[in-house]
């Protein structure tokens, strides 16, 4: 470890330093100037007066915004397109089948039981990816089963475990529209993704 900042209170500044650093990360533009950030702080810190006119940061606030939101929204284009040619692909393959909502599904094993109701609680496992096969969610890594509502999950889902039987695992093919849509979830799941899930209905409790 550094010695550089050995008394407690240079650890405990340095600590605040670094949660505002990781904060700026995962909030950032391209281009930011680190070297600006901090002569930034040290003068709002110190009382100083700004050296960049208020009228000045504001066009710069705009400008920045707007070139985030031009990226974000090329971003989302680009994945609804990639989407919607996902799921025309999965659709042809044989042993898929698709609801009138988009939802599309195959049946990897059928169960006999029970089929649950839209008020209904359920025990499943799943494992979630998106369509490039990255993992964001696996109740089935954790070892964990999950308990929820029917009704409240994503629209796919719920839809889903309505026609699904007892002791079923279905993979599900989820169109943006039925998972998080424009919205996205989280830092986890970004707007307009095609979520795929493999799904076993455990139990209704």
């Amino acid at each position: 470890m550094s010695d550089t900042f050995s008394t407690i209170e240079q650890q405990a500044s340095y600590g605040v330093g670094r949660q505002m650093g990781e904060q700026l990360a995962s909030n950032s533009f391209e281009d930011i100037d680190i070297s600006a950030v901090q002569s930034g702080l040290a003068d709002a810190f110190a009382g100083k007066e700004s050296v960049v006119a208020m009228e000045d940061l504001q066009v710069a606030f705009t400008e920045i915004s707007q070139r985030l939101q031009k990226i974000q929204e090329a971003a989302s284009e680009a994945a609804s397109a990639e989407g919607e040619t996902f799921l025309a692909e999965i659709g042809q393959r044989e042993g898929v089948f698709s609801t009138e909502s988009g939802l599309q599904y195959e049946i990897l094993t059928e169960g006999t039981g029970d089929k649950p109701g839209y008020d209904a609680t359920v025990r499943t496992h799943y494992h979630g990816t998106f369509i490039n096969g990255d993992v964001f969610d696996s109740s089935v890594a954790r070892d964990q089963p999950a308990e929820f509502p029917v009704s409240g999950v994503i629209a796919g889902w719920t839809e889903a475990l309505q026609l699904m039987p007892v002791g079923s695992k279905w993979k599900l093919y989820v169109p943006q529209h039925l998972a998080y849509g424009e919205r996205g979830a989280g830092a986890s799941i970004p707007p307009y993704s095609t979520l795929v899930f493999e799904v076993e209905l455990l139990d209704i409790l």
